[in-house]
């Protein structure tokens, strides 16, 4: 591994970055086992990162993207250390501390308190900066109750809390992160961010890989989309993500598509339901094996009352539905819930909360369903349908009935347009805004 200079504005610099690992079908383990199955031993090259090269400059926040099995976590494990590159460089400027698999190396026989000193040893600390971190540490992951307890007695919420406490209190100049911010109960999730955040703005450079693009965006500076183990795209967040999010949501249509076929197939090429555009059709079948509802069809619409799947920010979207309910629904509501590509729930209205009456159902209905200003930022979402009993359980549910695209001009941030505005006038002499020129 090279080292950065000091003094550098580089602080993680991968240059053509590749590692490869061999796939045994069936490896042999003892010199018999050689003898006797002469092919078991057999294999085959996976190449996971093919020539990697990017650089993070000192307090920058970057995100690592792509679908799993694409090389994030490997080339994480490379910056760490833990594994090393079969071709190309790594090169590191500053202590590093790394969040992967949180509590590995902890002891089950040895108390919180003792497994904080050998943790924080393997990322670097002396024993004088454990005694000197150890009391914030423990008040940190709350466990002030139990830490002199060996760690076999603790919950796996209390393990991660600990070793996530350890990590992320070790000052390091590079922290390195992968999947595992959603640590503890909620509070202490919450907790973990603000702590995050102080840290990347005391100047750490950060790593982060997440699946999650809303946290990466509220994070990191920069993202990388790694697809077949090379940078597919890189730049801002928002750009990045927009582009990876509709490639995926692409590759489950077409997933979608060859599930309909293979069904088309065995039935001797009849579809049960017709397929148009990013529209979908389906037949909920009940426990008892007989279909309860039937969508006969799904119309998104504009304002001008023109079929469309791809909408301007703020615009008008109408939810045009035709059901049929073959068995007689009675006692209960509708949901239609309003999801992105990567699977955030975004909003729910429901016919019960709304105060709409749902009088008793067999036969033909149609529902719509109107968003008079439709204010999420740019990205691909789609709509599931949920037909509820009036006790919270389920006579039909149906995912991802109707895709659409929102495109935006405008700059934005997070998923969804807020109207705002900034005020300059203040009637406090001593506190003037910021928008007002010094005196």
């Amino acid at each position: 591994m090279e080292g950065c200079k000091k003094g550098d504005e580089i602080a993680i610099q991968v240059r053509d970055v590749k590692k490869s690992f061999r796939l045994y079908n069936d490896k042999c383990h003892t010199i018999k086992e050689k003898a006797l199955h002469k092919g078991r031993g057999q294999y085959h090259v996976s190449e996971v990162l093919k020539g990697v090269s990017f650089t993070v400059k000192q307090g920058e926040a970057l995100g690592l993207i792509g679908h799993n099995g694409c090389g994030k976590s490997t080339l994480l494990k490379l910056l760490t250390r833990i594994m090393y590159p079969d071709e190309g460089s790594i090169a590191l400027n500053g202590r590093v501390s790394s969040l992967l698999e949180l509590g590995a190396g902890f002891h089950p026989d040895m108390s919180g308190r003792e497994n904080i000193y050998i943790n924080a040893s393997i990322f670097g600390l002396g024993r004088k900066e454990i005694d000197q971190r150890i009391g914030s540490i423990i008040e940190f992951s709350e466990l002030e109750e139990f830490i002199d307890n060996p760690v076999r007695t603790y919950s796996s919420g209390m393990y991660m809390r600990l070793a996530f406490s350890v990590a992320i209190n070790v000052n390091a100049d590079i922290l390195l992160i992968d999947e595992i911010l959603a640590v503890g109960d909620v509070n202490f999730q919450a907790k973990c961010f603000r702590r995050l955040m102080e840290i990347k703005g005391s100047g750490t450079t950060i790593v982060l890989v997440s699946h999650s693009t809303a946290q990466i965006e509220r994070i990191c500076d920069r993202s990388i989309w790694i697809q077949d183990g090379l940078v597919r795209r890189e730049g801002s967040p928002a750009d990045v993500h927009r582009e990876y999010l509709d490639y995926m949501a692409r590759q489950r249509e077409d997933a979608g598509r060859s599930v309909l076929q293979g069904k088309q197939e065995n039935m001797g090429g009849k579809s049960p339901a017709k397929q148009a555009g990013s529209v979908r059709k389906n037949i909920h079948n009940s426990e008892r094996g007989r279909s309860m509802v039937e969508i006969a069809s799904i119309v998104l619409k504009g304002a001008d009352d023109k079929e469309r799947t791809v909408f301007r920010l703020g615009e008008t979207v109408r939810l045009e539905l035709k059901l049929n309910a073959l068995v007689r629904l009675e006692a209960y509501f509708i949901e239609i819930n309003l999801v992105r590509a990567d699977g955030l729930f975004c909003a729910g209205c429901s016919t019960a909360e709304d105060g709409a009456v749902c009088s008793a159902w067999t036969g033909r209905k149609r529902l719509e369903l109107c968003f008079t200003k439709m204010e999420l930022l740019a990205g691909n979402y789609h709509f599931d349908l949920h037909i509820a009993k009036a006790d919270g359980g389920t006579f039909f549910f149906c995912g991802n009935i109707a895709a659409f695209e929102i495109e935006q001009r405008e700059p934005g941030r997070g998923i969804m347009r807020l109207e705002h505005h900034w005020i300059w006038e203040s009637k406090d002499r001593d506190y003037v805004p910021i928008g007002t020129n010094e005196r």
